[in-house]
């Protein structure tokens, strides 16, 4: 991509004011959200002209590209890159960009707050003080079970999940166990170090107290925690999903909680987002469900924005950002 003077430039989701300025000082800028009404119709009538894209939680489909013939660069405020078809970005020499690194702490404190928010069951018990039903001592029948010293399986060791078993191994004291394509290599591994022990799945889905996905989606994944994995697991493990939604068959853990294979289910990610109010998993007694907020901070969201435009305009100024995605290997 050669250097430029000013592209035009469609903004799909909000940015932070000072940093839309940025983009504004450099680039002829259009905002416009397709997920809002009234701005629908202006995103689709500034695709022929759009030379770059920045946003997220839209998905860009081969029919939209072809609306957008000009297009040459998407930055996307966000780490995951399902909402774009890569094969068809690689094809086109469209590059993309992606926010990796500056939401991995934040995302692994959600995880790990979901873990305990589960097996100590604090959502109801909260609801139980509020809605006034707290009168005396609680019985067994409300009680939560210890995190400490817990066995935590995860699948998928990339940044947040070494951030994730930071906490667990070394704040918490939880064995950790984990499955990836491959081994960390021990010189990655830091003071988990000696800590951490790599295993087959099958081994991590019967030996875990908590089966924490942190797996990308890709056909190889969908569906990776079904019936025949919940099948494997204790009746007293937890499944955590922090990663996406299409990891676990939905109708396979409904069946698994209600028959008691496991014990119970935090989810942050769903298979349709947002969760349909008539989805069994809302009101499920089992689950503690998040409305996907993994890296919702203030914090983290200025920083993933922040690094969306910069990874903008570096890539319309012909160099290669620090969140280039390489579509060569997608």
């Amino acid at each position: 991509m050669t250097p430029s003077t000013r592209r035009q430039v469609l903004v799909f989701r909000e940015l932070p004011d000072d940093q839309l300025a940025r983009l504004q000082a450099a680039h002829a800028v259009t905002v416009a959200n397709p997920r809002i009404p009234g701005e629908r119709d202006a995103f689709f009538a500034a695709l022929p002209q759009a030379e770059a894209l920045i946003g997220s939680s839209y998905p860009i489909t081969d029919a939209l590209l072809d609306s957008a013939p000009h297009l040459q660069a998407i930055s996307s405020i966000s780490v995951g890159v399902d909402n774009y078809p890569l094969a068809s970005l690689h094809q086109r020499g469209i590059a993309l960009c992606h926010t990796p690194g500056v939401l991995t702490e934040t995302t692994a404190d959600t995880i790990f707050a979901l873990l305990m928010a589960t097996s100590r069951r604090i959502p109801e018990l909260a609801l139980f003080v509020r809605s006034g039903q707290w009168q005396r001592n609680i019985g067994e029948d409300l009680f939560g079970w210890d995190v400490h010293g817990k066995t935590v399986g995860i699948l998928g060791m990339g940044r947040i999940g070494l951030a994730l078993a930071r906490r667990a191994a070394l704040g918490f004291g939880m064995p950790v166990i984990y499955n990836n394509r491959s081994a960390v290599p021990e010189a990655e591994l830091g003071a988990l170090a000696g800590h951490v022990r790599f295993v087959e799945r099958e081994a991590l889905l019967r030996e875990a107290d908590f089966i924490v996905s942190m797996l990308p989606s890709t056909p190889e994944t969908r569906h990776l925690l079904n019936a025949d994995a919940f099948a494997l697991m204790k009746p007293s493990a937890i499944v955590i999903n922090g990663s996406r939604g299409a990891i676990i068959d939905e109708a396979a853990l409904l069946h698994a909680l209600d028959t008691d294979q496991i014990r119970a289910a935090g989810l942050d990610v769903f298979a349709t987002e947002p969760l349909p109010v008539e989805s069994p998993l809302r009101t499920h007694p089992k689950v503690v469900a998040l409305p996907h907020i993994g890296s919702a901070t203030h914090e983290t969201r200025y920083a993933m924005a922040e690094m969306a435009v910069t990874n903008l305009l570096q890539v319309l100024e012909g160099e290669k950002p620090a969140g280039w995605f390489d579509l060569g290997k997608a």
